[in-house]
């Protein structure tokens, strides 16, 4: 099993799809449990100064002037994490929370947060005994980070609260921590601030979309150019030289995957003679693919930016500076990742959207170029795959409502104190709903792209559109009566939610 080294250096968006998604286990380095101790250090002499330090020997948010006795403060931050935990709603999805603790942990173990060595020990033993709290989608503003989400790993580091364990099944942490040798953690001064005062909640879910838009734009490139290929449209528009004309580096790719697809196609080859086909232009949602593909890509390139300095941040308030300054500051607001995250639902909704309008294109006898209406089998006997195309323009009605950016919004809390909010994580949980709702509209596309190829035989398709054909009736039948399509369709998203339709026809 892969393990990820945490504290020498930045961690990569690949590591964080790893331990999130795949299991992989941490190992903290020596180094950086070295510069943990001796920032914690520096802590503790602030803990013993009678003159007050926000976060060490006072109150929080609108009661940081109230200055905390050093009797009271094992209460203070145990009281922290336990009121901050409130969580509300449906259970969040394992991947984002070992994601969220991973980005915690290599937050700690920068030693810009104050905390002993043995908290980022405990939050590597957690993850490496698969322990993930329960968190709840409701509860973060994403400003003073991810407090809610963030709480509940803290009050499962304390032996408190629910979690899931190695196998999935709900228990008490204090019981999944005993059975992975872990210790509760007795929180100290500052520790609290600093297991909760992060955007990694945010943070996780953009590397975990950016990782799966990867793979979804590259598979946008095959339902287009299936569509192209079946509903005899033209390659030409796609040529190098004319993509060039207009040097937008994602529309480039786009362009190249079109033409790599389509290669070798006798379906395109066969009426490439202006005499056999007299139209002039082919219809935007085809012709545009690129255009639009490629807008999208440049969207994910920007947000990959922004993420890869968002792994290189410490992000805790207040912090402990190079030279052993303990400083408040606002590396906490959401707003640089609540951007880019609004920025790629946009981005969804509008390949989803030209996607359905290709697909909605092979259904209409006036369209599609020969093919029979909805691509029935008895035509007024069957539907075909007319009420597939609903369910794709239902999805693209939901993904526009979802496109309207959440980081705009803003309601003060904590008394005045936080008066503007970033709204960060409301951004990534839609973001990850429409990535779900790309999944499916695109499959809906290969899977009538698929069925349009089969009706155009005796021609064939090029041997990357004809690979994905075949991949698809390993799991969908082809052409004939009507049959419960929904099946289908989800055994057809669940080969694009994969990977395995990129991966049948760019061999990634």
């Amino acid at each position: 099993m892969t393990t990820v080294t945490v504290g020498l250096s930045p961690l990569r968006p690949e590591d964080v799809v790893a331990v999130a998604r795949h299991g992989a286990t941490v190992k903290v380095a020596p180094e950086a449990l070295a510069r943990v101790a001796a920032t914690r250090a520096l802590v503790e002499g602030l803990a013993d100064d009678p003159d007050p330090h926000y976060g060490i020997s006072t109150g929080f948010g609108a009661l940081a002037t109230t200055f905390i006795a050093p009797e009271r403060r094992l209460q203070l931050q145990a009281s922290l994490i336990r009121s901050h935990a409130a969580g509300t709603g449906p259970e969040v999805e394992r991947e984002v929370v070992r994601a969220l603790q991973l980005l915690r942990l290599q937050t700690l173990a920068t030693g810009h947060t104050g905390v002993r060595p043995v908290v980022v020990e405990t939050y590597a033993g957690m993850l490496n005994a698969g322990i993930t709290p329960i968190v709840r989608e409701y509860g973060s503003l994403g400003c003073s980070g991810d407090l809610a989400p963030l709480s509940h790993v803290a009050l499962a580091a304390m032996g408190e609260g629910r979690v899931r364990d190695a196998g999935g099944d709900e228990v008490d942490a204090a019981d999944a921590l005993t059975a992975a040798s872990v210790t509760p953690l007795v929180l100290r001064e500052k520790e609290g601030l600093a297991l909760i005062n992060g955007t990694d909640g945010m943070l996780g879910m953009l590397l975990l979309a950016l990782h799966d838009l990867s793979m979804l734009l590259d598979t946008a490139d095959i339902a287009a150019a299936m569509s192209v290929e079946s509903q005899l449209g033209t390659d030409a528009v796609f040529a190098a030289d004319l993509q060039a004309l207009r040097p937008q580096v994602g529309q480039a790719v786009s362009a190249a995957n079109l033409r790599a697809v389509l290669a070798d196609s006798p379906i395109v080859a066969s009426h490439r003679d202006p005499a056999v086909c007299t139209r002039v232009q082919d219809a935007y949602s085809l012709r545009c693919s690129p255009q639009v593909h490629g807008a999208a890509r440049d969207t994910v390139d920007h947000a990959r930016t922004i993420a890869f300095r968002e792994l290189s941040a410490a992000v805790d308030n207040p912090v402990i500076t190079d030279d052993g300054r303990v400083e408040s500051n606002g590396n906490f607001h959401g707003a640089p990742v609540a951007y880019v995250l609004d920025f790629l639902a946009i981005a969804v909704a509008d390949v989803a959207s030209i996607s359905e309008r290709r697909t909605d294109r092979a259904l209409d006898k006036a369209r599609s170029n020969g093919l029979p209406p909805f691509l029935a089998h008895e035509v007024g006997v069957d539907s075909g795959l007319m009420i597939a195309q609903y369910a794709a323009a239902g999805i693209v009605s939901e993904l526009k409502r979802l496109a309207v950016p959440a980081s705009v919004d803003s309601i003060p809390s904590s008394a005045m104190q936080e008066d503007h909010v970033s709204m960060g994580w409301a951004a990534a949980r839609k973001l990850r709903r429409g990535i779900d709702g790309l999944a499916r509209v695109l499959a809906i596309e290969v899977l009538t792209g698929a069925r349009a190829l089969d009706l155009r035989a005796p021609l064939q398709p090029g041997p990357a559109t004809g690979a994905v054909r075949d991949l698809v009736r390993t799991v969908a039948r082809g052409p004939g009566p009507d049959r419960f399509l929904s099946p289908d369709m989800e055994a057809v998203t669940e080969l694009v939610a994969s990977g395995a339709v990129a991966r049948a026809a760019l061999g990634a």
